[in-house]
């Protein structure tokens, strides 16, 4: 079984065996015509549970068959440009490249004895992007694996701040349609089930920031504390942009840590277009980025960030087997002292080939093409009278509603919606994601394929009208 372990001896096999998982991959990006087969799970459930783990195959190639089937086959592309779901980005070639090779060598990212370059390269890339930020010299962050992460520890950070021994006193401030991980977080952090406090927004998806002043002053004069405000910039259902600058003013003048929540909008830092509706996040306490959202990096690859490094002091404990305090005297950076994790994955590598490569600019290039191609759907969308559309996008997400002519109860109209979302994603031929808006059913594009067209959105609008065409007709006949 050693002829297995990836070593100087092994090296030419490792060098095959990947060459032909490569092969199979790039033979199937090449000729998938449609984001999904449409495969059900009761149809590809028995595939893989009659596949017995104690009797290996002990051949590449056959493993590899045996993956074209119960995997390849049937997942879901996210390079189809007819892929319009969730805020999943096609990757950049630069960065599968830096996967590959930090998969190979597999650094741990939690001490400097483990990492060394990697330590350094990651550090360069939390400067670089607090830099874009525009955070301040004495910045600091750490790589995380996604979103929730990194809200969890950017209020970790503030619940530590906040300085009170009474955790039933705390409140955090949070737009209605935020994130879900801010509820978590505080749940997490054994904050009490009061402690989120959800501000209305206006027609734009926008935190109301009349309505943010009146609670943190009704926090205050109730003896509470205003532990922090989240403001968004761009939420997951409209893209939207909390007034950054406002929130800013009022976590001064309370005395509030604010954290903003960048996961989908920090594509702005590179955007040679749109930067401007960043304006104000150079204010925040905290902020969190997905790369693998807006920078087009694979799964995962995220990090939060903090105007004070001295606050990851929160994250930190010493173990004399890793990180013992006299390493801090010696100046050897081990970036478990600043993280939630221990044992962590090389995730920065990825967007150091990408940026190596491509530049900062070539990647907000791609993110300025979806939200382009946003405007473009929306104008089709406000044209088209089959349907409502929520909001001009900010971003590059539009949210809106099929609505026949014939037919007056929202209710059904909900139910035409939800069927043919559930229709479109088992034919394959696109994939859309759904959401609620005001209690009704709506379905949401989340564009960030810049290989997309106006005329795929054009398409799969018909395709969606078609099939809620069909399920009214057959509703009515059923009526009938």
């Amino acid at each position: 079984m050693r002829s297995h372990l990836l070593n100087d001896t092994t090296a030419e096999q490792y060098r095959r065996s990947v060459t032909d998982g490569v092969e199979r991959v790039a033979a199937k990006l090449a000729t998938t015509d449609r984001p999904f087969t449409g495969v059900t799970v009761d149809a590809l459930a028995p595939r893989i549970a009659q596949i017995d783990l104690d009797q290996p195959l002990h051949d590449t190639t056959a493993v590899l068959d045996e993956l074209e089937d119960v995997y390849l086959r049937d997942a879901i592309y996210f390079h189809h440009p007819r892929y319009l779901a969730h805020l999943n980005c096609p990757v950049v070639i630069p960065a599968v490249l830096g996967e590959a090779i930090l998969s190979a060598v597999n650094s741990s990212l939690d001490t400097w004895d483990q990492s060394a370059g990697g330590t350094l390269i990651e550090r360069k890339l939390i400067d670089w992007t607090t830099g874009r930020i525009g955070l301040g010299p004495a910045a600091d962050g750490v790589f995380t694996s996604g979103g929730t992460q990194s809200n969890l520890q950017a209020l970790l950070l503030a619940r530590e701040e906040a300085k009170t021994d009474s955790l039933a006193k705390l409140r955090v401030f949070a737009s209605e349609v935020g994130h879900f991980s801010v509820q978590k977080a505080a749940k997490l952090l054994g904050l009490g089930p009061d402690a989120v406090v959800t501000i209305p927004v206006d027609h734009d998806k926008r935190m109301q920031t009349v309505a943010l002043a009146h609670e943190l002053e009704r926090c205050r004069k109730d003896g509470l504390v205003p532990m922090a405000v989240v403001a968004t910039a761009g939420t997951t259902d409209f893209g939207s942009i909390d007034p950054l600058p406002e929130i800013a003013e009022l976590c001064a003048q309370y005395g509030t840590w604010m954290h903003v929540d960048a996961a989908y909008g920090c594509g702005l830092l590179t955007s040679l277009k749109r930067r401007a509706l960043l304006d104000g996040i150079e204010r925040a306490d905290s902020v969190t980025v997905d790369y693998h959202k807006s920078f087009f990096q694979p799964v995962s690859s995220s990090a939060v960030l903090v105007r004070d490094a001295a606050t990851l002091r929160h994250a930190t404990y010493h173990a004399e087997y890793l990180n013992p305090r006299r390493m801090v005297q010696e100046r050897i950076p081990n970036q478990v002292d600043k993280s939630l994790q221990t044992t962590r994955r090389f995730d920065a590598l990825k967007l150091w080939v990408t940026l190596r490569v491509m530049g900062a600019d070539g990647i907000g290039q791609l993110f300025d093409e979806v939200c382009d191609l946003a405007q473009e759907g929306w104008k089709l969308l406000a044209a088209d009278p089959r349907y409502d559309v929520v909001v001009e996008p900010s971003l590059s997400t539009l949210v809106f509603r099929f609505v026949p002519a014939a037919v007056t109860d929202p209710a059904e109209i909900d139910r035409a919606n939800l069927y043919a979302r559930k229709a479109l994603f088992a034919s394959g031929d696109a994939v859309v994601a759904g959401t609620k808006v005001g209690n009704r059913q709506y379905l949401k594009f989340t564009l960030l394929n810049p290989e997309t067209e106006a005329s795929d959105i054009a398409a799969v609008l018909d395709l969606i009208a078609g099939h809620a065409e069909q399920y009214l007709g057959d509703s009515l006949d059923r009526a009938c």
